[in-house]
């Protein structure tokens, strides 16, 4: 109690001294000077993500440093007085909580995310997921090959991130619990191959979204003349970020190495044997004995069905929706929220129907299987809500406009895409949309990379170039920055998903991510202003990357956290 009271008094005490010191606060002065200079597009605008970035990581309460940086952004949004203090507490419930929960697109994600949950509910208790785990163990028996297939995985479920991680996330938990591979490691597997793959798939419901962002962008370019989608063709070989973060996945986990963060939890996860207070998520009491003895295990069609038809469900919402004479035309028109809606809405009567046709469960059983399954997702649809509440109070205060002004003045031809890369990353670190961030950015970006490249004097042919670096850098840096927020909706999607703590997922992939994002922006200076191909880049970072792994990273012996006289906490599944 005397913690969480604690928690409170130093979170709101960050709020305000951030404020007042930086504003000399003393009554109507601090009111007077921020309503002549104005907040929106302010270096005020970045002090609410700041302040719930801040307090996540330093106290490990997400909730409550969301909810404090909506304060914040109440405040600073409204009423700058004394009494604002107090009025802009309810309204960070009533202008922006609740209308971050009204929103449509939000309420889908919110409605898809509780039916997936339900789905994985009842396959869990009817036994079809202990089936599929049986069958995969049959060829998986060591963590490196967990791993490797649970990366793999990510690739079957290329077209949606929000799909690729709860349905990666949830169906290869059971196995990797197994396996004791740490929660936070199977969050990061799951994370890392949702948006990158999403983002470089030539099919997919970012297809559309990226599209439309690139052609609201060219419709501010005066004879520029290529489709949006010729346009993000031709900017694949820049998305170094994307590229980049699926090999590290792959090395990563082929060399069941860990480092920084991640190896202690690795290290920690051994530890728990024999100390039951770091075995935060029960994998070394009687819990995975118990799934395997007494909890039912039935054929895997049981579960693999209800995940297919998940899969192709959506797929066949996409085409539903969508319009065109080709399939990149239907997916670029199509509804993706209707088709994840209605691919979940399928996956869930066909896992009820089979469950109840087979009488696997029980009428009861199985409601009571479903209405848990949901229960697992409820803490982190509350932490996605306000995360998209923070959101929208980033947009209002001009967060992204305030970060184009400072960087703006140092944009140049060559240096221009390495710039929006970091740019972007800061945007999205900030704001915790990748999606939010493409938007913000790719109508001011590539606009921008066009006149700059005119204005210079440069030959149409680079012109080209650095508009498709540029886009690139937009999208790889929207995902780099998504992967090391907090706030981050696919972060949190990841979290809840595998059931890891959202701070440790964050603590743990925050080293990789920025790793990738490193050798992405050398790999983005090579190319443009060193004038080095790309078909040296890549083998050159993937061996930068190796290089990595194997000096830094290393494989704990369990044997090593074992106190004397007592069995090593791990045998052949190392």
């Amino acid at each position: 109690m005397k913690q969480k009271v604690f928690y409170w008094i130093a979170g709101i005490c960050s709020i305000f001294i951030l404020i007042n010191v930086a504003h000399g606060f003393s009554g109507p002065s601090f009111v007077q000077e921020v309503g002549e200079t104005g907040v929106t597009g302010s270096w005020l605008s970045i002090l609410p993500p700041l302040v719930a970035i801040a307090i996540a990581l330093i106290f490990r309460q997400v909730l409550f440093a969301l909810f404090l940086g909506i304060w914040c952004g109440a405040f600073l949004a409204g009423d700058l007085s004394f009494g604002g203090l107090f009025t802009s507490f309810f309204a960070a419930l009533s202008d922006y909580i609740v209308p971050a929960t009204a929103d449509v697109s939000h309420m889908s994600i919110i409605v898809f995310t509780l039916l997936i949950g339900g789905m994985v509910g009842i396959i869990t208790d009817n036994g079809g997921t202990r089936g599929v785990i049986q069958r995969i163990t049959k060829f998986v028996r060591t963590k490196v090959h967990g791993q490797l297939m649970t990366s793999l995985m990510g690739f079957i479920v290329f077209f949606d991130d929000y799909a690729n991680t709860m349905v990666v996330g949830n169906t290869m938990r059971p196995l990797t619990d197994k396996l004791r591979i740490s929660r936070a490691k199977l969050a990061y597997l799951v994370d890392a191959t949702a948006a990158p793959v999403a983002t470089i798939a030539l099919v997919s419901t970012w297809i559309g979204a990226m599209v439309g962002f690139i052609a609201d962008a060219e419709s501010k370019m005066p004879n520029f003349n290529e489709s949006a989608y010729g346009v993000f063709i031709n900017s694949l070989p820049y998305n170094f970020y994307a590229f980049f973060t699926i090999c590290f996945v792959l090395l990563i986990a082929w060399s069941g190495r860990d480092f920084a963060t991640m190896l202690t939890a690795r290290i920690n996860l051994y530890k728990a044997k024999h100390q039951p207070e770091l075995d935060r998520y029960n994998l070394w009491k009687d819990k995975i004995k118990d799934d395997e003895e007494n909890k039912k295990v039935s054929h895997w069609s049981n579960a693999a069905l209800p995940i297919l038809t998940l899969i192709f469900g959506t797929v066949g919402g996409l085409f539903i929706t969508g319009e065109g004479s080709s399939v990149q035309a239907i997916i670029e028109t199509a509804d993706s929220y209707k088709a994840l809606l209605w691919g979940s809405l399928i996956s869930i009567v066909v896992a009820i129907v089979m469950t109840l046709a087979k009488k696997l469960l029980k009428i009861e059983e199985m409601i009571e299987g479903m209405m848990e399954g949901m229960h697992t997702m409820f803490d982190g649809l509350l932490i996605l809500v306000m995360a998209w509440a923070l959101s929208a109070l980033t947009v209002e205060l001009g967060t992204a406009d305030y970060l184009m002004s400072v960087f703006g003045e140092t944009l140049n031809p060559y240096w221009l895409p390495a710039i929006v890369l970091v740019l972007s990353a800061l945007t999205s670190f900030a704001t915790g949309s990748s999606w939010g961030t493409m938007g913000i950015l790719m109508p001011l970006v590539v606009p921008l990379a066009w006149e700059i490249g005119n204005n210079s004097g440069l030959p149409f042919e680079v012109t080209h170039e650095i508009i498709y670096a540029s886009v690139s850098a937009v999208l790889g840096g929207s995902v780099w920055g998504d992967h090391c927020s907090p706030i981050s909706d696919t972060t949190i999607l990841s979290s809840i998903a595998t059931q890891c703590d959202h701070v440790e997922h964050v603590n743990t992939q925050l080293p990789y991510a920025m790793i990738v994002g490193v050798i992405s922006i050398l790999g983005m200076v090579s190319m443009l202003v060193i004038s080095i191909p790309w078909w040296i880049i890549y083998p050159a970072g993937i061996a930068l990357i190796v290089g990595i792994i194997y000096q830094f990273g290393r494989i704990p012996d369990p044997e090593e956290y074992t106190p004397e006289g007592k069995e090593a906490a791990v045998t052949t599944l190392d």
